[in-house]
């Protein structure tokens, strides 16, 4: 079994930073384009960042500026560094993408999510 494992997620004020790290699980080849997606209570989930092999990103408007997707190809980890956060970018943060595991590639993997509280 494989899996992607969030982490770093918690309580912070306005204007702090949190840095969120997904790592796969299990014997891993590689991890290969990955995004991060959060979802608010009564909100759909929203696409936050992405990033491909080639390291090229995409970020929601929301947030652009604010929070860098990076990854850690021999850890096996993408991080979402999140800057300046606001009260509006409170949410269930969730890592989704592909693992290549040396005889199958899983696709549209997710993780069990993080939560991000941003509140004074």
């Amino acid at each position: 079994q494989v899996q992607l494992v969030e982490s770093g997620g918690g309580l912070v004020q306005p204007g702090g930073s949190l840095r969120l790290s997904c790592a796969a699980s299990g014997s891993i080849f590689s991890i290969n384009d990955m995004r991060w997606y959060r979802q608010a209570p009564g909100k759909e989930r929203e696409l936050v960042a992405s990033i491909t092999i080639g390291g090229s990103t995409n970020y929601a408007d929301s947030v652009k500026g604010r929070f860098t997707i990076s990854r850690d190809n021999a850890k096996k980890t993408v991080y979402l560094q999140m800057n300046s956060l606001k009260p509006e970018d409170t949410a269930v943060y969730y890592c989704n993408g592909n693992i290549l595991t040396y005889s199958k590639t899983y696709s549209n993997c997710w993780g069990q999510g993080t939560q991000v509280t941003v509140s004074s």
